[in-house]
């Protein structure tokens, strides 16, 4: 840690801000122009297509109940058991409306239940999907579909549900791969003398706003999808508060997102079809929609249909998503991970380093070592030209005591001394920050990383059982020796969390300032003795991985800055440094004698 560290933070932060302020701003500001100008189109077409959107496709809600009981109140349900997946289907409106994941635990407990995706309406903040037709623009939300007697889905059984409506016939089919997605081929049989029109539709639903949402600005958690190549997205609040969003064209997805989970509705992708994110209003608990609705379709008296369509329910798994973008050519579906708008370019590369090393070497705690030697690699020469430039900043810190000692009146005339020594020796003091400019954004893009991939949840290193999370050990209780949780202390618990990382990290963190010439401020000198101190607190929250990395990182350059001052003929004595540290200095020592 060296004294350019807060103009390094400084300068990041306006490098930050200012590529959002002068090309995010203007793009999204662009995209904004854009989707009024679609608005305006659609509100041409009549005041219902723009009031409503998409065609409602729910059944009348029932009275809330909790989620056991509301499962038993359907007419009958289809079992779905797969190695990751277990839940049923049910028969009345064909919902996707109980699916639990079963190979993600909500905690570490061995024990632990896992997580649930999906829940009828009537039961507290459910989350469901349909998809199907509309025959001849009649509502199927409340119809009971047949199914064969005791059906269950898996990956070797499709189901076929069928239901009637007069002479014409609706047959459904449904298979499920080894992940999360799922088929829907449907077939339409017109026994009637006149033609009928159908039009797909599928949408993924949530009742109220989840009470989990994390509602972070550095992670997004809503309706998402995308359209022709375009992401559509609006938070559940700005759907209640700026209404509806609306967008047409041919391939994408649209569906709900959070954190690690997915429901998603895939129409035909070269099909055109028209994305509605919208609610139903309801004035005590809103049901937020992302719907699409295919083009109308005509089959011939006597004739038939068919087409295919998919939906997904299950974890974000970034390799499945891009497997799943490739296979079945579903636009950007990888963008339900949400890579950030600024440096979504470097996220999407750290995530593919760590990908590679762990393909290696089976670990991600051992990835991230190995993406730090990477990234050491790359900014050696930054990190040469600041090492060398604090050599000579060492070498000729006796000469800048002297001046400081002869033009401590002159402030002026020591500064421009100092600026001629520094020219003299050809040193550079700006050149310290360099590394730690260029370590910002790759801190911020590893930051997110392990925030919001699933990959990294719940992965173990060493001691460490989560990654994803906080260092696990405190030193307040003898990093587990004494029988109490620091973090639940009232107040106080929320700094008591100084766990093994954090504390590695400070201590290298300190040496590293040991190497470095010391301010001549006194100020300034107290404020960077304290730095490491201060940043053992301020990470120690922080995910494991983010602060295994950030501690290997110093370390290295501790290493890496030793080795490259003592071949510039510098004086690195680190001991004397740190025993100096809590006594007099050599200099006080040396004035004493003197005396």
């Amino acid at each position: 840690m060296d004294r350019n560290l807060i103009l390094a933070l400084v300068l990041s932060m306006l490098i930050i801000f200012g590529y959002q302020a002068l090309i995010v701003g203007p793009k999204q500001k662009a995209w904004k122009e854009a989707e009024a100008a679609r608005q305006a189109a659609i509100e041409a077409q009549g005041p219902s297509a723009a009031a409503s959107g998409n065609p409602d496709i729910l059944a009348p809600s029932t009275a809330e109940v909790g989620r056991e009981e509301a499962l038993s109140t359907a007419p009958g349900r289809v079992l779905i058991k797969t190695d990751e997946l277990e839940g049923s289907i049910n028969l009345r409106g064909l919902v996707f409306d109980d699916l639990k994941l079963s190979e993600y635990k909500l905690t570490l407990d061995p024990d632990s239940p896992p997580m649930t995706l999906l829940s009828p309406r009537n039961s507290p903040h459910a989350q469901f999907m349909r998809s199907g037709l509309q025959i001849n623009g009649q509502p199927d939300a409340s119809v009971v579909w047949s199914a064969p007697q005791d059906a269950v889905l898996t990956l070797e059984t499709p189901v076929t549900f069928t239901r009637t409506q007069g002479d014409i016939e609706h047959e459904v089919t449904i298979s499920v791969d080894e992940h999360f997605m799922f088929t829907f081929t449907q077939t339409v049989r017109n026994g009637t003398d006149a033609p009928a029109t159908v039009q797909g539709y599928a949408g993924a639903f949530q009742k109220g706003i989840p009470p989990d949402l994390k509602n972070m600005m550095m992670l997004y958690e809503g309706p998402v999808g995308v359209v022709q190549g375009d992401i559509i997205d609006r938070k559940y609040k700005n759907v209640l508060k700026k209404g509806p969003v609306l967008k047409s064209g041919v391939g994408g997805w649209i569906g709900l997102t959070d954190k690690y989970k997915l429901a998603a509705v895939i129409p035909p992708q070269d099909m055109p079809f028209r994305a509605d994110i919208k609610s139903d209003n309801a004035a005590v608990t809103p049901t937020f929609q992302s719907t699409y609705l295919l083009d109308p379709q005509t089959v011939p008296a006597g004739g038939e249909l068919t087409m295919t369509s998919h939906l997904f329910g299950g974890a974000k798994e970034v390799k499945q998503l891009r497997e799943y973008e490739n296979n079945l050519g579903i636009d950007r579906f990888d963008e339900a991970v949400d890579w950030g708008n600024i440096l979504w370019l470097l996220t999407r590369g750290i995530f593919a380093v760590l990908s590679f090393f762990h393909g290696l070497v089976g670990n991600w705690g051992v990835a991230i070592l190995l993406l730090t030697l990477v990234i050491k690699a790359i900014l050696f020469p930054l990190a040469n030209l600041s090492y060398k430039s604090m050599a000579g900043m060492k070498k000729v810190q006796p000469e800048l005591k002297k001046v400081q000692e002869r033009y401590k009146d002159d402030k002026a005339k020591q500064q421009q001394e100092m600026m001629a020594l520094y020219k003299k020796y050809k040193i550079n003091p700006a050149a310290g920050c360099l590394p730690i400019l260029a370590q910002m954004p790759i801190f911020f893009a590893l930051y997110k990383t392990l925030f919001v991939t699933t990959e990294l949840r719940h992965e173990p290193f060493l001691y460490i059982k989560d990654l994803a999370e906080r260092d696990p050990t405190s030193i307040f209780n003898l990093f587990g020796l004494l029988p109490y949780d620091p973090l639940s202390v009232p107040v106080i618990g929320s700094f008591l969390g100084l766990g093994i990382l954090p504390l590695l990290m400070g201590a290298a963190m300190y040496v590293q300032t040991k190497l470095n010439p010391p301010p001549t401020d006194d100020t300034q000198k107290l404020i960077f003795g304290l730095m490491p101190l201060i940043f053992m607190f301020i990470f120690a929250p922080f995910a494991a991985g983010l602060v295994l990395y950030w501690f290997w990182n110093t370390f290295l350059s501790v290493l890496q800055q030793y080795v490259i001052m003592k071949r510039q003929g510098a004086d690195v004595d680190i001991l004397g440094n740190i025993k100096a540290s809590f006594g007099k200095s050599p200099d006080a020592a040396n004035e004493n004698k003197a005396k």
